[in-house]
């Protein structure tokens, strides 16, 4: 295979991986962490980054399998040139040329492969319960965008990143770091679930019209672009208020600071009301859900550590 052909490959996979929403995974991951040692005191860093090298693998196959199935069904060839920004249009590698359908496809299925082999590794030496919970992330996955199910085309994609990256990811890691199974730990996971659900809202609006095209009846189609806005300022809601109940179920305060990246919520909601027609100005809506996904996450993180 000649040097070029190599480039190109790997250009596609990176591109196809796309690294800078691994924060999605990241950061329940370093939250539910960060509860097992304040409850432990103790941290077994091989566990949690072999765990976490299969959460990105999970990922990257997830985005392989979407990547597919939206350029099959048209949703990423519907949409036009006005509406392509950096968070929408999935990752472009088949449109752009990177990528074919075949490579992609062995790229999703290398990847799952690999991830549950890490899996297996992790329940057979470490924690045996994770095994269930695992294989649910691993569906829930797969069937996102793949038949029968294609949770993203009926209007169940919104819970299934909600629920994956927000109580299902937080439990799973805690589980494998301390041995334990908590019910309170997916309490913790649902303000990350909320707002994740809430970063892939908002990214769904440059692709309203690919999406209609392509019969992906996610909830921003099946609402329309105006009522869809009340459920973004509603899942902001959500969110904050979960805080509420997991400082109550924990007996401390500290998880209130959750509440430090409000304003930004207030901003973002504001622009998006004024400028769900106007995608280039929507971005900044866009990258606001996303701050505050990371600035609440990472207050998460430390709210967790203060947690006993």
């Amino acid at each position: 295979m000649e040097i070029a052909e190599l480039k190109r490959l790997w250009g596609g996979f990176w591109q196809l991986a796309d690294p800078k929403i691994w924060i999605a995974s990241t950061v329940p991951m370093l939250v539910g962490a960060s509860l097992s040692y304040s409850v432990t005191g103790g941290f077994d860093f091989l566990w949690f980054i072999l765990s976490l090298m299969g959460i990105y693998l999970i990922e990257i196959g997830k985005n392989a399998i979407n990547e597919y199935i939206d350029y099959k069904t048209g949703v990423d060839r519907n949409i036009a040139p006005e509406n392509r920004t950096p968070f929408s249009g999935g990752k472009k590698t088949i449109v752009q040329g990177k990528l074919t359908l075949r490579e992609v496809m062995y790229i999703a299925l290398g990847t799952f492969a690999s991830a549950c082999g890490i899996g297996l590794l992790i329940v057979v030496f470490k924690e045996p319960r994770v095994l269930w919970v695992g294989l649910l992330g691993v569906l829930i996955s797969i069937f996102y965008s793949v038949p029968p199910l294609k949770f993203a085309y009926r209007g169940l994609g919104e819970f299934a990143v909600g629920f994956t990256f927000g109580p299902l990811i937080t439990l799973g890691i805690y589980l494998v770091m301390s041995g334990r199974f908590d019910f309170k730990v997916m309490i913790v996971g649902l303000p990350l679930g909320f707002l994740i659900a809430n970063v892939l809202w908002i990214n769904q609006y440059p692709d309203y019209e690919a999406d209609m095209k392509g019969n992906k009846k996610n909830w921003v189609v099946r609402l329309g672009k105006e009522k869809g806005i009340l459920v973004y300022g509603l899942l902001f809601i959500l969110a904050y208020a979960s805080f509420i109940l997991v400082a109550a179920l924990y007996r401390n305060i500290i998880w209130l600071i959750g509440w430090i990246s409000i304003p930004l919520a207030f901003r973002s909601v504001k622009i998006a009301r004024k400028e769900f027609n106007n995608i280039p100005k929507l971005i900044k809506a866009n990258a606001g859900t996303i701050g505050i996904y990371q600035i609440t996450g990472l207050v998460m993180i430390i709210a967790s550590l203060l947690t006993k």
